[in-house]
């Protein structure tokens, strides 16, 4: 959890117009990577150390290795996930995007025990820029309730 100094610190960062296109750049490797199921292609776009974390359930996953088991799990669980994106902020401390997300429930996931019946919830999704690596140094997901569709 980064300090409140950090956090203003990150409030002064400039947004040059080639960071901003870095950053954009790379969200869309990231969410096509996504789309396409390809797991190596998530992790190149994250920093070595990345975090992943679900906000509400205090769940983590570190590095990697983290990141893969956190893909691994999200799609056993919603093997046909779809993102809807609703809306996206990008500037220099990194990606804000609201999407709505549905898929069929085949696995545990955040807590919930599956039934295999269509869910639906909204997440927003902070994905934070690391300036020096110029990858994103993980997620912090904040989900909506998980309902039936």
């Amino acid at each position: 959890m980064p300090s409140e100094a950090d956090i203003r610190e990150r409030l002064g960062w400039a947004a040059s117009s080639e960071e901003h296109e870095k950053i954009r750049r790379l969200w869309i490797e990231h969410s096509k990577a996504e789309d396409a199921r390809d797991l190596e292609g998530l992790i190149a776009t994250l920093t070595p150390d990345c975090v992943y974390e679900l906000v509400w359930s205090g769940e983590r996953w570190k590095g990697h290795d983290g990141a893969r088991r956190f893909y691994l799990e999200l799609l056993t669980a919603f093997p046909d996930i779809d993102f809807d994106l609703q809306d996206i902020v990008i500037g220099p401390q990194g990606v804000f995007e609201v999407a709505n997300v549905t898929g069929t429930h085949h696995g545990p996931w955040a807590g919930v025990e599956p039934d295999g019946r269509q869910k639906r919830f909204q997440v927003v999704i902070h994905f934070p820029w690391d300036p020096q690596a110029e990858l994103f140094a993980g997620e912090k997901v904040y989900l909506g309730p998980i309902e039936s569709a």
